[in-house]
């Protein structure tokens, strides 16, 4: 039985894409290369030999004369340079109309609303800010009024505060679909996200396995759907369930790092009967690539080339392992936001040959990669497909 282990690497970028500037990026924006520059090199041997280095060059990745992966990138399609929107174009969605921004906080009727639906009393923050700088700043006196943090980023989220001493979990997964509830009529905000939080002043930690996405249901099916008709499981880890609402998700577990998606991936790949195993590792973004850390971002880089062998040793000789990217998040760039990046693609199978798959036009390519590999007809809406070559 074949199957496709498809491994998003969170924010990995390869470079800014010709457009970068009217998303405020710089052309000079690359996540992996510039990392790997202020930081002396990467070590990651594995994604090396299928042949990283060989799409960009990247300081301590060598090119390699004959890789054991097929290498190239991919140009996004869609508007935008988000979570949401990368992995709906890997799965087979394009979003022609970008979701919405609050570079000046929610609209006050919006906030008004919300505060009557869920009877919390009022908000703090309401502005644009880093997750781990606002509960800092707003943590002591939430826990005197019990008011949630309210407060977005230059991403096209509605993200909610709370210490969980304060307010109960399950409070604010309600308070967090009512949000979703209320955006969904016409803000058009792709994810609400649950932030709790622990600790005490000047020590506040984000709890990183009790966050929860809320985003919008996909409009149309993606590959995800095609392959659960067909009657075969797509085993979601980490937040893969939240970003597609479950939509094509027969199976799914959340994560609290790294490390512990790619111990769920790699005891999928030994025991599951899984089609498709699709797993986000998100501390490259969320922990480093947004606090612009780059050396913790060259370490979470390293730790997961370290699985890689685990994951190719484990995989049958039917296997097809995908190595992606969403967007990118430049550690080294201004301001905390993703960067419109091009994203690197690796393919590897034991009984696969390498090739230059060179630059592919649309994150696409991947869910018609997958949808061939597997066996499965049908078209996503609107959609026409090169595929890559395996």
């Amino acid at each position: 039985m074949r199957r496709v282990i498809l491994i998003v690497i969170d924010s990995a970028g390869v470079g800014a894409m010709e457009d970068a500037p009217e998303y405020s990026d710089a052309l000079t924006c690359n996540t992996l290369a510039n990392t790997a520059k202020i930081e002396g090199g990467l070590n990651l041997p594995v994604m090396q030999k299928m042949g990283l280095g060989n799409i960009i060059p990247i300081e301590g990745v060598a090119l390699e004369e004959i890789p054991t992966g097929s290498f190239g990138k991919m140009r996004e399609k869609s508007k935008g340079k988000d979570t949401t929107t990368g992995h709906w174009e890997i799965a087979g969605l394009i979003l022609n109309n970008p979701f919405k921004t609050y570079p000046d906080g929610f609209p006050q009727e919006l906030i008004e609303e919300f505060i009557t639906k869920t009877n919390c009393g009022g908000i703090l923050g309401n502005i644009p800010a880093s997750g781990t700088e606002i509960i800092n700043n707003l943590g002591e006196e939430h826990i005197k009024t019990g008011f949630p943090i309210v407060y977005t980023s230059a991403d096209s989220v509605f993200q909610i505060a709370v210490h969980i001493e304060v307010t109960p979990l399950e409070t604010l997964y309600q308070w967090c679909e009512v949000a979703r509830e209320l955006l969904d009529e016409k803000y058009n905000v792709s994810r609400v996200i649950a932030r709790p939080f622990e600790g005490t002043a000047g020590s506040f930690k984000r709890i990183s396995k009790n966050r929860h996405d809320y985003s919008l249901m996909p409009p149309s099916d993606t590959m995800l759907n095609l392959i659960e008709k067909d009657g075969k499981e797509v085993f979601g880890v980490g937040k893969i369930e939240d970003i597609f609402v479950k939509s094509g998700v027969t199976r799914a577990v959340h994560i609290s790092c790294n490390k512990e998606g790619l111990e769920y991936t790699l005891d999928a790949i030994k025991n599951s009967q899984s089609s498709l195993i699709f797993t986000n590792l998100v501390d490259t973004d969320m922990l480093y690539g947004h606090r612009r850390d780059a050396s913790g971002y060259k370490n979470a880089l390293e730790e997961i080339d370290s699985y890689l062998e685990k994951i190719t040793g484990a995989m049958k000789e039917d296997d097809l392992l995908i190595i992606t990217a969403d967007h990118g998040c430049d550690p080294t760039a201004n301001g905390s936001d993703h960067t419109r990046e091009y994203v690197p693609v690796l393919v590897y199978g034991k009984n696969n040959t390498p090739c230059n798959l060179g630059v592919r036009n649309c994150f696409c390519d991947i869910s018609a990669t997958v949808l061939k590999y597997l066996g499965i007809n049908g078209e996503l809406e609107g959609m026409a497909f090169e595929g890559i070559a395996f």
